[in-house]
């Protein structure tokens, strides 16, 4: 069984890829089977085991992503963020795989909207955040929570779609 090489953008003890457009902060810790490519990670912040973060999206500093995470482009992450295991954030509202005459849609044909995770915000296990949010500053959200709109600061979501269930004063 061949194994992937230093050569192939691979670090060999860990299996994990980073793009040379990546810019890491001092003191970031990333675990094994992570794809980052053109993203921004601030200093402190920690990246478990089998994470994607693409081109794009920009990690603040002092903030947990755990494992299974897939974070698009166009995503936001302030500083000092938990993100559970398994959390998906979505960037296009409509997405397909042809255009209107079937052709494969390219990177040109899709439309991102950004998504916001304001500082200290917590985001539960297993949680979905679709496009065009923002997560207020020290909201939680939720394990297995559908985010479909915008989380006021302070305040705890849940459900599907996630609806408020505590606001802080």
């Amino acid at each position: 069984m061949s194994h992937p090489t230093r050569d192939a953008g691979y670090d060999r003890e860990n299996f994990v890829r980073i793009a040379p457009d990546v810019t890491l902060g001092e003191g970031v810790k990333i675990f094994s089977f992570v794809n980052l490519y053109g993203c921004r990670i601030g200093a402190d912040s920690q990246i478990g085991a089998f994470v994607e973060i693409q081109r794009g999206a920009s990690i603040g500093a002092r903030c947990k992503i755990s494992s299974h995470t897939f974070i698009c482009e166009a995503v936001t992450i302030e500083d000092e963020c938990f993100i559970g295991h398994g959390v998906v954030f979505i960037n296009d509202r409509r997405p397909k795989a042809v255009n209107e005459d079937g052709s494969l849609q390219a990177r040109e044909d899709w439309k991102c909207e950004a998504t916001l995770i304001k500082k200290r915000a917590n985001i539960g296990s297993g949680a979905t955040i679709l496009c065009g949010v923002t997560i207020g500053e020290g909201a939680l959200v939720g394990a297995g929570a559908v985010v479909t709109r915008d989380v006021p600061a302070g305040a705890t979501v849940a459900g599907v779609p996630a609806r408020l269930t505590v606001r802080r004063q």
